[in-house]
């Protein structure tokens, strides 16, 4: 069943406040850098139970690092040295993986203000300060045109008015330009509700992403379906949270802050195993899409 593209349930400003309240729990998660991805991975043999929490982290970095790579794999010729966008950066591990493994002038954009120093000092710290632009920036207001070889967008378009997006996205492609986005695909559209109020974003059908994608001139060159993949992360995660938890269960007083994040530890749980069950049975696919400018 197609799932009709859904107004955007939270406002930017809105999506910004969230990560900048869960900039150091995500430093202390999938830090310490300088390459810190905050996304999905791929994992083909998760470790037994038990694993000690270093191991765990070394992993899930391990894996993250996997999906980078494999989305440059999907492009096949990627532009080495080329002009690369990196939309909804994060904490730049993106972008610093297109810098320094593919030599690319990356333009890092970022919607959270704390956000683009942190990027700016982790890239001075790999290297590559020089080739690694943050940007404070609306993904839907970069400035330019024919600019870049690549649009990269790794757990971000999630975030966007598709139509919109990719009509500026190829207006700021070069000739020949590609989008490769790595996301959640709704297969289930009633999935929806629950997904966009927890993640903040506003998910679509993978119909939808390719409608709006053609209408404004962008041709699917590539699909991976690499969700049996993804499903081992959210397992690494899951037990990570189980060290954490154990972690701050140990210094848990009456203090009612505390005990309010200790309830959203339990409510992260939740959504993350809610979402591993939605890879497992279908009602979700997390996909690669290479899409190119028609010319």
């Amino acid at each position: 069943m197609r799932a009709e593209a859904a107004q955007p349930v939270w406002r930017r400003d809105e999506v910004s406040a969230y990560y900048e309240a869960k900039t150091e729990r995500l430093l202390q998660r999938y830090g310490p850098g300088p390459r810190v991805h905050y996304h999905s991975g791929l994992v083909d043999g998760v470790p037994p139970p038990g694993a000690p929490r270093a191991a765990l982290r070394t992993s899930i970095h391990a894996a993250q690092e996997a999906l980078m790579m494999e989305l440059s794999r999907a492009v096949g010729r990627f532009p080495d040295g080329g002009d690369v966008l990196d939309v909804g950066c994060g904490l730049g591990g993106g972008a610093l993986y297109w810098a320094t493994e593919h030599h690319a002038r990356v333009t890092a954009v970022t919607n959270v203000p704390s956000h683009v120093s942190l990027v700016r000092g982790f890239a001075e710290a790999a290297g590559v300060g020089a080739r690694v632009r943050p940007m404070l920036c609306d993904a839907l207001s970069v400035p330019g045109r024919a600019a870049f070889d690549a649009v990269v967008a790794v757990e971000s378009a999630c975030y966007l008015p598709r139509a919109e997006w990719f009509r500026r996205t190829r207006a700021l492609l070069k000739p020949g330009g590609v989008v490769a986005i790595a996301d959640c695909f709704l297969r289930r559209p009633e999935l929806a509700a629950g997904f966009n109020r927890y993640w903040r974003t506003n998910i679509g059908s993978l119909d939808e992403y390719l409608s709006a994608a053609h209408a404004a001139g962008l041709e699917l060159e590539v699909r991976d379906d690499v969700s049996s993949r993804v499903v081992g992360f959210w397992s690494l995660t899951l037990e990570l949270m189980v060290h954490e938890r154990a972690s701050a269960s140990a210094h848990l007083t009456q203090h009612p802050l505390r005990a309010l994040a200790q309830a959203g530890r339990g409510e992260s749980c939740r959504a993350h195993l809610r979402l591993q069950q939605a890879l497992m049975d279908g009602s979700l696919e997390y996909g690669l899409l290479v899409l190119r400018r028609a010319d």
